[in-house]
């Protein structure tokens, strides 16, 4: 696995703290146990939110959850990546593979282990020739339903919003997103618009991350970014 992993390979860092912060923040959200899948997206790419939604999905295996991290974003995979499983079989295969009569046994093929316990990776797989196509489809609908049933939580790799629809598509189906911001990188307009096109096609906001502040470099010069101040705030 990559040093992106810094809740796995440095638990006790101040970053890591920050991650499980948002953790918190997430089940204080969550107090009636509907809040099963989150989406995460940014506005452009740069900002983060592959190494925010590894990061997160980390943490709530740590804290003892059943996490499926899906990478949704086909067309610039980095999950398997990160931690070092299979690029393919994956989520596009699956899709294009799969109808409507697909039992959940036939996931085993497309669900990775990896080397945190209780975190599972569903891979981006082979890139299609139609990315958003395959996510509208009711398999996406009915393969999200599946895998709830079998673990805590849910965390969507989505592409970022102002380059293709697919993240909106997915807001539709999951049960709030996050939005990824980076600190002077992010402009406001941008992330104004994100938030509005995910609320205009019925999609929840969970909230805004706050990524790449920079602190102290001397201190935290191991660290893969300067640092994140991670914060959600309800979308107004």
């Amino acid at each position: 696995m990559k040093k992106e992993l810094i809740t796995f390979r440095n638990p006790k860092s101040p970053i890591s703290e920050t991650f499980r912060t948002l953790r918190t923040n997430i089940q204080f959200m969550n107090v009636n146990k509907r809040l099963k899948s989150i989406l995460i997206t940014s506005t452009l790419p740069g900002e983060g939110k592959s190494w925010v939604a590894s990061n997160l999905a980390v943490t709530f295996a740590q804290a003892g959850k059943q996490v499926i991290l899906i990478d949704a974003d086909m067309r610039k995979a980095r999950q398997y990546s990160i931690f070092g499983v299979s690029p393919r079989p994956g989520l596009a295969n699956y899709l294009a593979e799969n109808d409507k009569n697909a039992e959940l046994s036939d996931m085993e093929k497309y669900v990775q282990k990896t080397e945190i316990e209780g975190l599972y990776v569903i891979s981006a797989g082979n890139v299609p020739p139609n990315p958003s196509e395959l996510l509208i489809t009711p398999q996406m609908q009915r393969l999200l339903d599946k895998l709830s049933s079998q673990c805590d939580i849910i965390i969507v790799d989505a592409p970022p919003c102002e380059l293709v629809t697919d993240a909106a598509i997915l807001s539709r189906i999951v049960d709030s997103t996050i939005v990824v911001t980076a600190h002077k990188f992010t402009k406001k307009a941008n992330l104004q618009k994100t938030i509005k096109s995910i609320k205009n096609v019925g999609g929840k906001i969970a909230g805004v991350v706050l990524n790449k502040v920079p602190i102290d470099a001397k201190k935290y010069e191991k660290s893969y970014y300067y640092g994140s101040q991670l914060t959600t705030t309800r979308g107004k």
